[in-house]
């Protein structure tokens, strides 16, 4: 295994600018998601990382070697994709053996190496199979399995999991978790999926319009969102995020919307833009149903077995707030909602404060 070096990586489609000047690092051993929406550039950096597509600036380092010009057989990367891509021919055994019979592998390694990964993937009773006759989430773990008996420097996963239902999917994050533990592997996965991102990542590297939103761990990025982007892509449902205006007030300064207002205390880079517009972000589970500073008419309530999701129209805003599954309000109600300070983002021209 290796880390994995990206410096100033940049690419264009048709005038285009699809990556803007990437750079980061992937330490040996991380798992690193790259998270975002449809066209961020996330899936182009993964393939250039793999050598299927070739960058117009910047360089790829793995380990030592910078391998930006090297051909993708010669970067020792192995790369899952949405579509498997397995061979319908070939049985189970010879999709995995596939990439070790190119290498002039021995037999008896090539039989070794894949009944381990077999064991390691729970696959054994399928060897004898056709990919028809395997489920999607087995065709995923024959081309996870046929990407593991490579025994790369680096994992490039390109959306592995998005042709897979719910449930399959839940299972197989599980799964994905528990592989790197045991393999200890570099790993790049790209997904625009949150919850695959919050769950399986050491570390997320937030993306949109070609480039890095935020780096951090899966907690920074909730807790501490860089910008407005990170603030309402980050989170299920996303933040709050509420237009107002900074006031000075004896007891520190003021908060002032059409939403709610509230005065805050120990928040001194604050003090600096009074008079200025702001937007303060506050998550949906740091909202109560109780009296409090927030008050509106619920326009809809979500019953999510567990919970409930109020949504409230207070002033010009719609309120998000999480509440327990016995709330009882009907629709046109006062409802009112209170919440810690503490608790409070705040961006200014998109930044935070």
């Amino acid at each position: 295994m290796a880390g994995l070096r990206i410096r100033n990586l940049s690419k264009s489609y048709n005038g285009k600018m699809v990556v803007n000047n990437v750079s980061l690092d992937v330490q040996e051993g991380e798992f690193c998601i790259f998270l975002g929406p449809s066209g961020c550039g996330k899936s182009t950096i993964l393939r250039i990382i793999a050598g299927i597509e070739t960058q117009d600036d910047g360089n790829i380092l793995i380990g030592d070697a910078d391998v930006s010009a090297l051909s993708p057989k010669k970067r020792d990367v192995a790369m899952v994709f949405q579509n498997y891509a397995l061979y319908p021919h070939l049985n189970v055994y010879d999709n995995i053996a596939f990439p070790l019979k190119i290498r002039k592998t021995p037999r008896d390694e090539i039989k070794r190496k894949v009944s381990e990964v077999a064991e390691l993937l729970n696959i054994t009773e399928l060897l004898d199979r056709k990919p028809r006759e395997v489920s999607g989430g087995e065709k995923q773990r024959v081309a996870i399995g046929r990407a593991i008996v490579r025994e790369p420097k680096v994992f490039l996963f390109d959306e592995p999991l998005s042709n897979l239902d719910a449930r399959l999917r839940s299972g197989m994050r599980v799964e994905l978790a528990k592989l790197h533990q045991k393999l200890k592997a570099t790993t790049v996965y790209v997904t625009h999926d949150q919850i695959e991102a919050m769950t399986l990542g050491q570390k997320i590297v937030l993306m949109n319009n070609g480039k890095v939103q935020q780096i951090g761990t899966p907690q920074e990025l909730y807790e501490e969102p860089a910008n407005l982007f990170a603030a309402s892509f980050v989170g299920i449902p996303p933040m709050n995020l509420v237009e107002g205006e900074i006031l000075a007030d004896p007891a520190g300064v003021r908060f002032r919307s059409t939403a709610f207002t509230v005065t805050l205390e120990s928040r001194p880079a604050l003090r600096r833009l009074e008079g200025r517009k702001v937007v303060a972000g506050i998550r949906p589970e740091d909202l109560y149903p109780r009296d409090g500073v927030i008050r509106g008419n619920l326009e809809y309530a979500e019953n999510m077995g567990a919970e409930v999701m109020l949504y409230v129209r207070a002033g010009d805003e719609r309120i998000v707030a999480r509440a327990p599954a016995n709330f009882e309000k009907s629709l046109g109600q006062l409802v009112c909602l209170d919440f810690s300070p503490d608790s409070l983002n705040f961006f200014y021209r998109s930044v935070r404060v």
